[in-house]
């Protein structure tokens, strides 16, 4: 599988990686020995860049996603986490005051999840997920959805990381977030290796078009992008649907419906063009996948190892679809 580096870091990752939410039981419980499987299969398939966060599943996935790696050798695989969230023990009797899901991940209510972009917080945060994972260095960190907490980012989290890069204790820094704006400022002001752009680079939203890519690649500075299937519209675009983690509006559905015609005349499936279209763009890296079961991560590659034709491109443009 083709392999690209992180801006000017020493970082490398495949073109496809293994997103590792659904492992930390994002919306549903999964079994651990189909989560281990799961990253097996990503092994199998040639994928060496896995991501995770100690948001997914209140640290359940770094631990999962850890131990699967286990006994692989070390140098042969890229591993991200994130920085922004530390996780805090909650009481006994405040975990059972808790019902459902936890900020969408079905674990118990141990812990709760506090911003925190100060230095010491996401250095904090790093020691935490070194310990999860089982690791003694991590490849890449991003500041995770900054969004409401720029100020703190800026002035504190990323000069935290940069420190960190220093010192060998990570490899590549950068920032994750499902916007633009803040991700196009951190290439401009920032001497960041990556960004970590989510749903806003698909065949649904070109938003990332218009400052990121062009800044990233003016820069020299590597994005991998993440949604590529519009939270689930352009895997299987029906009513009831989700798009950007809700129900997709009618209109969007609509245009789901018409993209996936048009690749279907090529005899590209949808979620294949869905793969291919970020990855075509010279700036891009690499493109995230969440995957909760072997199956999963085998039909993402397959996807991925389907020709598409530039005709499937210009038919597109041409009915105003791109």
């Amino acid at each position: 599988m083709r392999r690209t580096r992180l801006g000017r870091s020493a970082v490398e990752i495949t073109e496809l990686a293994f997103g590792a939410a659904a492992i930390g039981n994002l919306f549903t419980r999964v079994d651990p020995g189909q989560a281990a499987a799961a990253v097996d299969a990503a092994w199998d398939e040639g994928i060496r860049y896995f991501d995770t966060a100690p948001h997914y599943g209140l640290g359940l996935s770094e631990h999962r996603l850890g131990e699967a790696l286990r006994s692989r050798p070390r140098d042969a695989y890229t591993v991200s986490t994130k920085a922004g969230r530390l996780l805090e023990p909650l009481t006994p009797a405040e975990t059972a005051a808790h019902r459902g899901l936890s900020e969408g991940f079905a674990v118990p209510h141990t812990h709760g999840r506090r911003w925190d972009f100060s230095a010491d917080g996401v250095r904090r945060s790093i020691e935490d997920s070194l310990g999860r994972l089982g690791l003694d260095r991590i490849d890449v960190v991003y500041l995770h959805d900054p969004d409401d907490h720029g100020e703190a980012a800026f002035r504190e989290g990323y000069p935290a990381l940069e420190k960190l890069r220093a010192e060998g204790l990570v490899g590549a820094i950068g920032a994750g977030m499902n916007q633009t704006a803040m991700l196009t400022r951190f290439l401009r002001e920032t001497d960041v290796d990556a960004v970590l752009c989510a749903g806003r680079f698909t065949l649904l939203d070109h938003s990332a078009l218009d400052e990121l890519l062009p800044e990233a690649l003016a820069r020299g500075r590597g994005v991998v992008v993440g949604g590529v299937f519009s939270s689930g519209l352009l895997a299987d675009p029906r009513p009831g649907a989700t798009y950007d983690y809700e129900a997709a509006p009618a209109p969007v559905l609509h245009r789901a419906l018409r993209i996936r015609a048009v690749a279907e005349a090529h005899g590209v499936p949808l979620r294949a063009a869905a793969l291919h279209y970020p990855l075509a763009h010279p700036a891009v890296a690499g493109v995230l996948v969440g995957a909760r079961s072997p199956d999963e991560v085998r039909d993402s590659a397959a996807q991925l190892r389907t020709p598409v034709p530039d005709e499937l491109w210009d038919d597109l443009r041409s009915e105003g679809l791109l």
